[in-house]
C-alpha cells in the first residue's frame, strides 16, 4: 500500500476518534465526568437513523435530522435521570453510574433491533477513491471525514469564543462554585453539555459506521481508541484532542500494516504511556496541587 494512502487513510481515521473524543471532552471540560457511555449512546442514535431509513423508508437527511434531536434528548435524559440524583458523588461513583448507562442501552439496542449485524449505509463510500497526488489516493469518506471534521471545530472555537453560553461552560469548567455565584444555571450548563457531546459522538459514529456493521457492540472500540486519543491529547484540550486522534490514526495505520498484531493494542499502550509520562496529556497545562 502506499505510504501516501497510509498517511490519508490514518489521518481521516484519526479525525474520527478526535471527533468522538470531542464527545468525551466537552462532559469532562464541563462537569469533570468521564463518560464511559458516550460509545453506546451514539451507537443507540446510530440505531435511531438506521430504523427510520430501514422501516419507514425517509431519505438520509431526515433520518440524520431526527437521529439528531433524538442525540440531544438522549444526552438531556442521561443527565438528568443518572448524573443529576447523585448527591456528591466520588469520581468512582460517576464512572460506575456512567458504566450503568452504558449497560443499559447496550442491553436495549440488542432487545430492540437484536444482536446480529446490520448493514448500514451511507451518501459517502470510502470505496469510492480519487487520486489529487500520485501516490495519495483519498477516498469520498476521507473527504467527508475531513470537511466534517473542520466544520465542527470552526464551530467549537467560535462557539467557545464569542457566544454567552460558551462563556458560561468555560466559567463552569473552571470554577462550578463561582459560576454560580456570579449567576450563571450551572444545571443548564451540564444539561446543554450532555446534549452537545451526544450530538457530536453520533455524527463521529455515522461517519465510523461507513466502515464497520452496525451491531450493540460497533463503538465500544472506537470509543476505546478516542478516549486514547483524548487521553494523550488533554482532557482539557479540544484542539489536543484532534492532534491526539490524527496521531493515534496514523501510528494504527502503520503499525497495522508493518505489523498487525500491534494494531489492535495501540490505544491501550498509548493509554499507559501517556498516564505515565504525561498524565495530563501532551496539548494541555499540567497543574499540581499545593496541601
Amino acid at each position: 500500500m502506499p505510504v501516501g494512502q497510509l498517511i490519508i487513510e490514518g489521518l481521516a481515521m484519526g479525525a474520527c476518534y478526535g471527533l468522538f473524543g470531542l464527545a468525551v471532552v466537552i462532559i469532562y471540560k464541563t462537569s469533570e465526568v468521564v463518560n464511559f457511555a458516550a460509545g453506546e449512546m451514539a451507537m443507540f442514535s446510530t440505531f435511531i437513523a438506521f430504523h427510520v431509513l430501514t422501516f419507514y423508508q425517509c431519505p438520509f437527511w431526515l433520518a440524520f435530522l431526527i437521529a439528531l434531536v433524538f442525540a440531544a434528548l438522549l444526552g438531556v435524559f442521561i443527565e438528568f435521570f443518572f448524573i443529576r440524583p447523585a448527591k456528591n458523588p466520588t469520581l468512582l461513583g460517576l464512572i460506575v453510574i456512567t458504566l450503568g448507562a452504558e449497560l443499559l442501552l447496550m442491553g436495549l439496542a440488542s432487545w430492540k433491533w437484536g444482536a446480529e449485524q446490520q448493514a448500514f449505509s451511507l451518501p459517502v463510500s470510502y470505496k469510492v477513491t480519487y487520486e489529487p497526488i500520485k501516490g495519495f489516493i483519498i477516498s469520498e469518506w476521507a473527504i467527508a471525514v475531513f470537511i466534517i471534521a473542520a466544520i465542527i471545530m470552526t464551530f467549537l472555537y467560535l462557539f467557545f469564543k464569542y457566544t454567552k453560553l460558551g462563556t458560561a461552560m468555560r466559567a463552569t469548567q473552571q470554577n462550578k462554585h463561582a459560576a454560580k455565584i456570579m449567576g450563571i444555571q450551572t444545571d443548564h450548563v451540564f444539561v446543554f453539555a450532555w446534549a452537545f457531546s451526544s450530538v457530536i459522538g453520533l455524527i463521529a459514529a455515522l461517519l465510523l459506521s461507513a466502515k464497520a456493521i452496525l451491531d450493540p457492540q460497533f463503538m465500544m472500540e472506537p470509543f476505546l481508541r478516542a478516549f486514547a486519543a483524548a487521553v494523550l491529547g488533554g482532557l482539557m484540550s479540544i484542539p489536543g484532542v484532534l492532534i491526539g486522534g490524527a496521531i493515534l490514526g496514523l501510528l494504527e495505520n502503520f503499525l497495522g500494516y508493518a505489523w498487525p498484531v500491534w494494531k489492535p493494542i495501540t490505544a491501550f499502550v498509548v493509554i499507559v504511556l501517556v498516564l505515565c509520562i504525561r498524565p495530563s496529556g501532551i496539548f494541555a497545562k499540567h497543574y499540581v496541587k499545593k496541601v
